[in-house]
C-alpha cells in the first residue's frame, strides 16, 4: 500500500510540474493587440493577476501568482500603465511587471511659453495626474525646493516622456532640475563684466530676449542691446514685459496707454529689470543672455522678415522705424 501511495504522489507530482511546465512555456492568448493595462499603486501580486485575469489577459490567475511568489517578483511589481502587442509567457510578463517597462507618454514644453500656458498644458494632457491643480504656488515652489518669488522661467521648454499617469508634479521637477543645470552651465560659461548680478538675473533676461526674437541669428544681438541699456541705466524698453504685466487682460493690441500704465513689469517706467522671467527661455537665449554680441547698439527695430535691424542711435533708429514699420513714411 505504501509502495501504491508514493508511486501515486510520484504520478501527481510529475503530472503537476509537466501542467506548469506548460502554463509557463505558453503565451497567454492575446486578441485585439495591442491591449493596454495599469497597475495601480500598491497593488500586490494577487491583486494584479486577478485584475489581468479579468480584463481577458492571463489564465489561472492564482497560478500566476503562485509562480511569481517562487520566483521572487510578487514584491518587485511596479506600477504603471502597461500595453501589450504580442503574446506574452507568465515569465515574460513577470519580467515586463518587474522592469517597470510602462507605456510612456510625452509633454512638450515650448520655449517662450510662460507658466499660465504651462499650467494649461498640464491640465488638459490625458496621461498624467493632475496634482498640482490643487496647489498653490507657494507650495509648488517648496516641492520644488526653489526659492524663488514666482514659478514663472523655471522649467527647461523641451520634450518630456514619462509613464502613463505619472503625477504632472514629477514632470514639472524634472523640467525644473533641467532648467537649473542648463542655467548654471551658461553662468559657469558666462563673458566678463556683464551688469548681471546672479543666475536668476540671467533667467530673467534671457526670458525676454526669447520673447523678443523673431529670428535665431538675432540673439546675440538683442542680448547686445540689453546689456548696453543696463550698463548706461537706460530702461529696457520692451514691449513684452508690459504685455506680461496685463496678464489675461491684454486682448492682443498694445496700446500707448499700456506703455504709460506704470505695473512692475513695465520697463518703460521703470528701470532695470523686471522682478521674474516673463517665460521660459530655451537654451539659445539663455546663451545669449550671458554670452552677448560684442556691440554698441542700443535699439532694434522688426524687420517684418522675424530679423531685426539695430541702430547705436537714436536717429537711426527713427529712421529704421520709419522704414520698416511706417512704410517709409
Amino acid at each position: 500500500m505504501l509502495g501504491f501511495l508514493l508511486l501515486i504522489l510520484v504520478l501527481l507530482l510529475a503530472a503537476a510540474g509537466a501542467y506548469i511546465g506548460r502554463y509557463l512555456s505558453t503565451p497567454f492568448p492575446l486578441t485585439d493587440a495591442p491591449r493596454a493595462f495599469e497597475l495601480s499603486r500598491g497593488s500586490t501580486m494577487r491583486m494584479a493577476a486577478n485584475q489581468l485575469a479579468a480584463e481577458g489577459l492571463v489564465t489561472e490567475p492564482w497560478l500566476l501568482t503562485l509562480v511569481a511568489r517562487v520566483n521572487g517578483s510578487a514584491a518587485r511589481i511596479k506600477a504603471g500603465s502597461y500595453e501589450i502587442s504580442t503574446p506574452l509567457t507568465p515569465l515574460q510578463l513577470l519580467a515586463k511587471l518587474t522592469d517597470g517597462d510602462v507605456s510612456s507618454a510625452t509633454l512638450t514644453l515650448l520655449e517662450g511659453w510662460n507658466w499660465r500656458q504651462v499650467k494649461a498644458a498640464l491640465a488638459r494632457h490625458p496621461e498624467l495626474r493632475h496634482d498640482t491643480g490643487k496647489l498653490s504656488d507657494a507650495e509648488l515652489l517648496a516641492l520644488l525646493g526653489s526659492d524663488a518669488a514666482s514659478p514663472e522661467g523655471l522649467f527647461f521648454p523641451d520634450t518630456y516622456h514619462f509613464a502613463k499617469q505619472s503625477s504632472d508634479i514629477q514632470v514639472l521637477k524634472r523640467a525644473h532640475q533641467a532648467m537649473q543645470k542648463q542655467l548654471a552651465a551658461a553662468w559657469e560659461a558666462r563673458a566678463a563684466n556683464l551688469p548681471l548680478k546672479s543666475p536668476y538675473e540671467a533667467l530673467t533676461l534671457a526670458s525676454i530676449i526669447e520673447k523678443e526674437t523673431g529670428a535665431a541669428k538675432d540673439r546675440a544681438m538683442i542680448a547686445s542691446v540689453f546689456h548696453n541699456r543696463m550698463r548706461i541705466g537706460m530702461r529696457l524698453q520692451t514691449d513684452p514685459t508690459v504685455i506680461y504685466g496685463l496678464g489675461e487682460a491684454f486682448d492682443g493690441n498694445l496700446r500707448k496707454v499700456h506703455l504709460e500704465t506704470d505695473t512692475p513689469y513695465n520697463s518703460y517706467t521703470r528701470g532695470g529689470l523686471p522682478p521674474t522671467p516673463i517665460a521660459m527661455p530655451g537654451m539659445g537665449s539663455l546663451l545669449a543672455a550671458t554670452n552677448p554680441a560684442q556691440s554698441k547698439a542700443l535699439y532694434f527695430v522688426a524687420k517684418g522678415d522675424g530679423s531685426s535691424y539695430f541702430s547705436t542711435t537714436l536717429t537711426e533708429h527713427n529712421q529704421a522705424v520709419r522704414r520698416y514699420l511706417l512704410g517709409g513714411k
